[in-house]
């Protein structure tokens, strides 16, 4: 008697539905990732420890920013931290078109907010000075700024 052997199917999966699935995963993640790009510059900033002292000019624009982003234009106090005040009492610091070239310098507390500094400078360029600078202290000098209170 003759058996007849039963027919193995060949068993295999199908993979279609598998890498449909995949596909639609990957296409979700890329869809779903934010893709963040670097705009930061590497700057590498000067050490206050290796600043030439510069002779004081007699004539300058002093623009003196505190912690809290209040300005001073040469020793006077402005009534608050707007761009336009600062401008104003620039503006009647100089000459129109004589002293533009006069050294425009700005101190800022460590504390200043960046924002301060750059508005400073802004107005600084929107007046036309042509020379800008940014003074530091000596880290052997003691602190001209410094207040009585420890805990700052």
């Amino acid at each position: 008697m003759k058996f007849s052997r039963q027919r193995q199917e060949d068993l295999s999966i199908n993979l279609t539905p598998l890498i449909d699935v995949v596909f639609l995963l990957l296409i979700f993640f890329m869809v779903t990732t934010t893709f963040t790009r670097e705009t930061q510059l590497e700057v590498s900033l000067p050490e206050a420890a290796s600043a030439q002292t510069v002779a004081q000019e007699q004539e300058r624009i002093d623009v003196v920013i505190n912690a809290e982003g209040l300005y001073s234009v040469n020793g006077q106090a402005l009534v608050n931290a707007q761009i336009q005040t600062l401008r104003q009492a620039i503006a009647e610091q100089i000459e129109v078109g004589e002293r533009r070239s006069i050294p425009f310098v700005i101190t800022a507390d460590a504390q200043t907010p960046h924002q301060a500094v750059v508005s400073a400078m802004d107005v600084a360029g929107q007046l036309g000075f042509s020379q800008l600078r940014i003074t530091t202290q000596d880290s052997a000098e003691p602190s001209s700024l410094a207040t009585d209170d420890p805990d700052r």
